[in-house]
């Protein structure tokens, strides 16, 4: 902290926030490096707690993913606000923040995952609490949006397949367009509670942005995914890049650019509603390693089908990489019966439990990115770094 060099009245006191260190700049000091009272000694780099270089700041979690919470603020290097959440008995969620936030930058983390809506209710709750104790801006940070795929009026049919929802069965699909976009609604209510900003990672559909009138940094798991391919399959020169659908053959050219190698994708196709997908593979995949890339698994029943069709074409190893894993249903059972070397996926949903039940879920580290967007975003700095590179 400058306050605690006491130089002469004759020094300037310049504060220089480089690589996360201090310096005190004194007139007259050599290009090596600055003195102190015109002294030749060179100042030892003065740290400071990253509290005094980011102040007004103020970081909570909700209960969907409090270990991601935890691993943003360490990299920080701050304290996860005191906030105590509970229901009462006719199961409404009551939110207390237990210190003042008046005048504060403040960021809530809170996963659309698990119990999806007691958690954005919470989250909902969280934010018009910080934004009426006159919080100075409020950033919702949602690692995994929650309705993201609810994004347009056409029913998800496979979907609702792998669900086992009964009832379509009997409902003509020239109604589907009675369906709701429900994550639009979900973009009305963060806006109406108060957000002035969102912090979210690979949105289901990128136009989901468009849905909402404050600002929005959609980061990618894409940076961390390519770093993971080249520290963890060793054949990664001789492999091919899979979407298990053509609506994700964007996301796979760009990683197989990135890597230098080919890239393939698996065409479906329905005779009619609710009979099992057949799948055609569009590329030659034939004596290579297969990277299945997808944003997000659900019940898995597509990645798993997909797995066969690459083992049947020849690929020699089978791997997923997935933005949001979460393995619903009979996912982890699907997991376990498959070809896959390893399902690997990253901690915007809490994975410790499907860890446990499948020795071949895997799992990325993000909330470096997460922490690094909160900083950036706090210090009115870019975060386009970002979108291709992982922060160290």
């Amino acid at each position: 902290m400058v306050t605690s060099v006491t130089p002469n009245r004759s020094v300037i006191g310049r504060a220089i926030d480089q690589h996360c260190q201090f310096y005190i700049v004194v007139p007259g000091a050599s290009q090596s490096g600055p003195t102190l009272n015109n002294s030749p000694t060179k100042l030892k780099e003065l740290q400071i707690d990253l509290e005094v270089r980011m102040p007004n700041i103020k970081v909570f979690s909700g209960t969907s993913h409090p270990d991601l919470a935890q691993g943003i603020v360490d990299r920080l290097g701050i304290d996860v606000g005191k906030v105590v959440t509970k229901k009462f008995s006719n199961l409404e969620t009551c939110v207390e923040i237990g210190e003042s936030v008046r005048g504060e930058d403040v960021y809530i983390v809170q996963s659309g995952s698990g119990e999806v809506n007691d958690n954005l209710m919470e989250l909902l709750i969280m934010i018009n609490a910080c934004k009426i104790a006159s919080a100075c801006r409020v950033t919702a940070v949602i690692p995994c949006f929650p309705y993201a795929r609810q994004d347009k009026k056409d029913k998800n049919m496979e979907t609702d397949k792998e669900r086992h929802i009964e009832k379509w069965k009997s409902i003509e699909w020239k109604f589907r367009s009675r369906a709701p976009i429900s994550a639009k609604l979900v973009a009305n209510m963060l806006s109406v509670a108060g957000a002035d900003h969102i912090i979210t990672m690979d949105l289901h559909a990128s136009q989901i942005q468009g849905f909402f009138d404050i600002p929005v940094d959609n980061l990618y798991a894409e940076p961390a995914v390519l770093k993971w391919i080249k520290e963890n399959i060793v054949e990664w020169r001789n492999s091919i890049i899979v979407s298990p659908d053509a609506g994700g053959a964007k996301r796979v050219t760009s990683i197989a650019d990135r890597l230098n190698v080919e890239f393939a994708l698996i065409h479906k196709e329905r005779k009619k509603a609710n009979e099992v997908a057949s799948m055609v593979l569009v590329g030659d995949v034939k004596d290579r390693v297969a990277i299945l890339v997808d944003d997000m698994a659900d019940t898995c029943g597509t990645i798993c089908h997909a797995a066969e069709k690459l083992m049947e074409a020849g690929a020699t190893k089978v791997y997923a990489i997935l933005t949001h894993g979460i393995f619903s249903g009979p996912a982890i059972s699907r997991i376990n019966n498959a070809c896959f070397e390893a399902v690997v996926v990253t901690n915007t949903i809490p994975q410790d439990q499907h860890m446990q039940q499948c020795n071949k879920v895997q799992c990325i580290d993000v909330s470096m990115m997460f922490a690094e967007a909160v900083r950036r975003t706090h210090n009115g700095e870019s975060v386009s770094y970002l979108f291709s590179n992982v922060p160290y």
